[in-house]
């Protein structure tokens, strides 16, 4: 798990607050000489197999949750799920599908659950996608789970009801 500093262009601010990476020192007497320059960012990579989006490399944004560029380790649990809900800021809605067995009637039954799941700006997640996601520690009072990898969506027509298996 390397952890880099790269040349990047000057950040995003679209809050109150002046958004900065906990990484950088952006006080920098040599970066505020050159002036227009391209300032430093910071990125590492999650391990467990998983490649570092390029956006995460080389953009601009700053996501103090988000596993590439903030302060948060990914550890435990792995799962995949269809993502239902896009509404919020930098969070998703996925629902998970699994079987369930019924021990009376020696056969299974289909369920499923919604998580919360913060999504990093890294990834232009839509409905319908299947993103896989990692636990990491608690971010709020409903999100345990970051996105890690997100795969476009393959089914036409309705996606929320639609049982599948990962």
């Amino acid at each position: 798990m390397g952890k880099h500093h790269t040349m990047a262009g000057v950040t995003e601010q679209f809050e109150k607050a002046f958004q900065k990476q906990d990484a950088v020192f952006a006080g920098s007497k040599r970066l505020l000489a050159k002036k227009g320059g391209k300032g430093l960012r910071y990125w590492r990579e999650v391990g467990l197999g998983f490649q570092t989006p390029k956006e995460a490399k080389e953009g601009h944004y700053v996501d103090k949750k988000c596993p590439f560029t903030g302060n948060v380790s990914i550890r435990g649990r792995i799962f995949k799920g269809m993502v239902i809900s896009t509404k919020m800021n930098r969070t998703i809605v996925i629902r998970r599908h699994y079987l369930h067995y019924v021990k009376k009637y020696n056969r299974f039954e289909k369920r499923h659950t919604n998580l919360s799941v913060h999504c990093s700006p890294a990834f232009d997640v839509k409905e319908g996608d299947i993103v896989t996601i990692g636990q990491c520690r608690p971010l709020s009072k409903t999100v345990r789970f970051n996105v890690l990898k997100n795969e476009p969506n393959q089914i036409f027509g309705a996606v929320r009801k639609q049982f599948r298996l990962f």
